[in-house]
């Protein structure tokens, strides 16, 4: 018989997936998600995701609602177990690994892709509010600054907002006082790398 690797957490709330997704809303109670959108993030099979999702919606502790014709899922702040379920998923579970991305340096992060990019403003977007995290200036022909970002938000465990400019694209739009530049360049940014100064030049 094979050994059975569940985490504390699978095995406490069901499976893996399930503890993925219940770890998804409730340390990001504010926000809502869609199918597709969660796939991605917590790297599960589509199918797998839809079957839990009914099955933490039958016990009420997630809600759902449609905007544009997609159904959006959210923590349920009016369940019994709403505020206990934000403190086990939201400050405890894999806190090593929601902690590492902080305390590891946007310079070491970058490093895989220091051939391709030329510039990344990471912002402190607050809940809600709008913009995005990470504005990446780079060569993206290969998508490996796509693939880069993706890692990236896997690590963080939630959806992160970003865009990608070539270097001509951002230099030209800062030239000419680009609504969307001036709007990132507004936002109270936590780290900058900027080698070939792009973005402070």
């Amino acid at each position: 018989m094979s050994k059975e690797n569940n985490t504390p957490t699978e095995k406490l709330f069901g499976s893996k997936t399930r503890a993925k997704l219940l770890k998804l809303f409730f340390e990001n109670p504010e926000k809502s998600f869609y199918v597709r959108e969660m796939t991605r993030v917590i790297d599960e099979q589509i199918n797998s995701v839809r079957r839990e999702l009914l099955n933490l919606e039958s016990i009420g502790v997630i809600k759902n609602e449609t905007f544009d014709n997609k159904v959006y899922y959210s923590a349920n702040s009016k369940h019994p177990f709403y505020r206990p379920l934000i403190d086990i998923f939201g400050k405890r579970i894999d806190s090593l690994r929601d902690q590492d991305i902080k305390e590891t340096t946007w310079e070491e992060y970058s490093r895989p892709v220091k051939n391709y990019l030329k510039g990344l403003i990471v912002t402190n977007r607050l809940p809600g509010q709008d913009g995005i995290d990470l504005l990446i200036i780079g060569n993206d022909k290969t998508k490996k600054l796509t693939r880069w970002a993706e890692v990236i938000e896997k690590k963080q465990g939630k959806p992160i907002n970003y865009v990608i400019l070539s270097p001509d694209d951002f230099t030209y739009r800062k030239s000419v006082h680009d609504r969307f530049i001036s709007d990132v360049l507004e936002m109270e940014i936590t780290e900058i790398i900027d080698p070939e100064r792009l973005i402070k030049g």
